[in-house]
């Protein structure tokens, strides 16, 4: 075989690898649509909201009583953040919650859940009202 088929298979299969692990679901994650996230919200006991965009994101808009944990910052923040509350995360688009969700897994947490399409939905769903 040449050596040149070997590095390509090698770099279908890294990519093949890294594409699987950024898109697979997060065991224990719920993924809620705006409605049903602004329920949870609305909980307010035993519940955490979690804003895992930039500052400079989150001073454009965000949820009332969230917590802003950028997402570069999460794996230095995380013992500010209980394990007892249930979590709810959100970013722009779904992308960055979800890794949030796969970094607080590793760190144990299970009880946790991202608005699907981000604060763009949440903003679509007030409008609606």
């Amino acid at each position: 075989m040449v050596w040149s088929t070997i590095v390509l298979i090698i770099a279908y299969a890294f990519t093949t690898w890294y594409l699987i692990s950024k898109f697979r679901a997060v065991k224990g994650l719920e993924n809620l649509s705006a409605e049903q996230f602004k329920e949870r919200v609305q909980q307010k006991s035993g519940v955490l909201l979690i804003d895992v965009r930039e500052p400079h994101e989150y001073k454009s808009g965000f949820i009332p009583t969230a917590v802003n944990i950028p997402l570069s910052q999460l794996n230095k923040r995380v013992k500010e953040i209980s394990s007892k509350n249930d979590i709810l995360l959100y970013c722009r688009s779904g992308m960055r919650s979800k890794q949030a969700a796969r970094i607080l897994s590793k760190h144990g947490f299970s009880k946790m859940a991202h608005l699907r399409g981000g604060i763009s939905t949440w903003q679509g769903a007030k409008k609606k009202k």
